[in-house]
């Protein structure tokens, strides 16, 4: 019993030491989407604020690829000790829903460290300048109409199914690498929405080479206040948030997860970055990490109930 004692007290003694002499080199943080996406954005301002604050490299490092399945996988697979950092999107808690099978635990292979921001969508077309007249034109042809996403199982698929769905309309999914490739085919009209996340779209929309239909959550989205929610248009029930959060490897001592915590805090409070965070439309939303823990899992079952109401296939 004394030995088991002895042994806890030593644990605690050096997770209380790595999480005093943490970060000992430099940290690299991996996300699972293509570059310009809204993770990676939010994920490289965080980054650039983590290095000067810390006097080490964080280096952010883009892995793209089954919908953040091998981003991801690689995180669960690295070293427990703060140094490999997950950025992703809120596709971390949809991908349950979408996939039969992922090649790690979310709940058990990862620890949750921090919430970065939240945004809404903002579905947007180059072809269409109201959803109504949208949705019209899908009602005339279903199945002639088409969606972007950001890949299969991404919560921009996830949350295009569930409009369409809520909508009763048939259209064609149809996948990209990412939002950049994605909002491509939007302008060249190719396809005739993406339910973007505003700050991957608010420049093209402020410019007026996309017509923004309705943002995806009850209230409307501060950098843009002209553009109405898509409830106001006759779906009701469509609420749906963007969120950008941060993982670390199963296993990492828990004062390191503390201190990323209180460090990513810190930073999206700062003055300069609120006002960055703004012009793109993300909303910080600092949570201790068990609230943060509890938020990823409630997200989970949003999805789920998404996917089974917009009858899905999994993957």
């Amino acid at each position: 019993m004394r030995v088991l004692f002895a042994s806890a007290v030593a644990a605690l003694a050096m997770g209380a030491a790595h999480g005093q002499d943490y970060p000992t080199k430099a940290i690299r943080i991996i996300v699972p989407l293509t570059p310009g996406s809204g993770a990676d954005i939010a994920g490289r301002l965080i980054a650039a604020r983590m290095s000067e604050h810390w006097k080490q490299p964080v280096l952010v490092e883009n892995r793209p690829g089954a919908g953040g399945q091998i981003g991801t996988s690689a995180v669960v697979k690295s070293e427990p000790d703060g140094h490999t950092l997950l950025v992703q999107s809120s596709s971390h808690s949809a991908n349950p829903a979408i996939y039969k099978s992922l090649p790690y635990d979310p709940q058990r292979d990862l620890a949750d460290v921090a919430i970065l921001g939240k945004t809404p969508y903002v579905m947007v077309s180059a072809q269409y300048k109201a959803m109504k007249e949208l949705l019209d034109d899908a009602k005339k042809k279903p199945g002639q109409l088409a969606f972007a996403s950001a890949g299969v199982g991404t919560s921009t698929h996830l949350a295009a199914e569930y409009l369409v769905g809520l909508a009763g309309v048939r259209m064609i999914h149809v996948p990209y690498k990412g939002s950049a490739e994605a909002i491509q085919d939007v302008l060249a009209s190719r396809v005739q929405f993406y339910m973007a996340p505003v700050n991957v779209a608010v420049g093209q929309v402020k410019e007026g080479k996309l017509h923004p239909l309705g943002v995806s959550t009850k209230h409307r989205a501060a950098s843009l206040p002209d553009v109405p929610t898509l409830a106001s248009q006759g779906l009701p029930d469509y609420d749906v948030t963007l969120w950008f959060g941060m993982w670390a490897p199963s296993g990492t001592p828990l004062p390191v997860v503390q201190k990323l915590n209180a460090t990513v805090n810190a930073i999206v409070l700062e003055p300069a970055v609120k006002e960055q965070f703004a012009k793109l439309g993300i909303d910080p939303a600092p949570m201790k990490p068990d609230e943060f823990a509890r938020f990823v899992r409630s997200e989970m079952d949003v999805y789920k109930r998404i996917v089974q109401a917009a009858n899905i296939p999994q993957q």
